[in-house]
């Protein structure tokens, strides 16, 4: 069992910059699959990065290609989305996921078996 607790999440003017925290716990994330996903009020939970631990392959939605950056601490087995020139458009609670496999396609919340509780984040123009 794999514990994730998301942080960081704020109010920020658009342009700004944001780091989100998933910090896990119960297991180490080696070769699991990580991912952040976005669900806005009325929304759909949509797919935002996901984070191959083993490989350390990362994978974007167009949308926030070069804005949004993964990175890792192994040893805090914690996963970072570091977000900038932020939008308006991301506003959303962002959630950290992971799963147990080190090859699952990763872009639906399907693929994945555990999940945080979210963190708010706000843009305002």
């Amino acid at each position: 069992q794999v514990q994730l607790v998301e942080s960081g999440g704020g109010l920020v003017q658009a342009g700004g910059s944001l780091r989100l925290s998933c910090a896990a716990s119960g297991r180490t994330l080696s070769g699991h699959t990580m991912g952040w996903f976005r669900q806005a009020p009325g929304k759909e939970r949509e797919f935002i990065a996901r984070f191959r631990w083993g490989s350390g392959s990362q994978y974007y939605r167009n949308s926030v290609k070069g804005r949004f950056t993964i990175s890792r601490d192994t040893a805090k087995n914690t996963v970072y989305l570091q977000m900038s020139s932020l939008k308006p458009e991301d506003t959303a609670v962002y959630y950290c996921a992971s799963s147990d496999s080190s090859s699952v396609v990763g872009v639906r919340p399907t693929d994945y078996d555990y999940w945080g509780q979210g963190t708010q984040v706000t843009v305002s123009v």
